[in-house]
């Protein structure tokens, strides 16, 4: 039976209470106050409400504001092949500050969002068979404000381990070697090592 049908035969079955309500509830596999709830609402309003009700709240304060969704939406048909990051970029020049998730869920709510623009999931890893067969170093972003250069970062393909991490003052290619010698021994030297074009390597 369905789930409605379901619901008739236990408030009916229990409205002749010819057995315990507790083991009504357990021949029916649900709890005590899911009983008690079935048999209230059927009680105040007929075989109608004994339908599932939607557990949707009545309101969501949380939601971003319409007329904040409505700059949104401007801005992506404005600019339709660009996504949430570059879309926030532009809004925030405009004074309004939102999230980039918040923005992608916009586009989302209004259809805005092409298959093509999901993110794939990857059909394979791309990893090297063993640690310290490929080594993947580069700079990182600013930690702090100010800051003008992010830490070296130097990773192992395939276990992801973190071989350095390091904050430099400067890109030159004297530090970059000290903290890869350093690591070198820490950790071995790798087969290979794989960087961008960048002056200190």
């Amino acid at each position: 039976m369905d789930v409605r049908e379901q619901r008739v035969s236990f408030v009916v079955t229990a409205s002749r209470r010819e057995q315990s309500f507790a083991a009504l509830c357990q021949e029916y596999g649900i709890s005590r106050p899911t009983g008690y709830a079935w048999l209230s609402r059927f009680r105040q309003d007929g075989v109608n409400e004994i339908a599932e009700r939607s557990r949707r709240p009545l309101r969501s304060p949380g939601q971003t504001a319409p007329e904040l969704e409505l700059q949104v939406v401007a801005m992506r048909q404005r600019y339709p092949d660009w996504g949430a990051r570059k879309l926030q970029v532009l809004l925030g020049r405009r004074g309004l500050e939102l999230p980039a998730t918040t923005i992608h869920r916009v586009l989302l709510r209004h259809g805005l969002v092409r298959d093509a623009d999901r993110s794939q999931a990857a059909t394979q890893r791309f990893e090297r068979r063993a640690p310290n067969e490929l080594w993947q170093m580069d700079f990182k972003g600013p930690l702090r404000r100010g800051d003008q250069l992010g830490p070296l970062s130097v990773l192992d393909d395939h276990s992801r381990y973190l071989v350095a991490l390091q904050q430099v003052t400067s890109t030159s290619g004297e530090q970059v070697r000290e903290h890869l010698e350093a690591a070198f021994g820490e950790a071995g030297v790798p087969e290979a090592m794989l960087m961008d074009h960048g002056t200190p390597w």
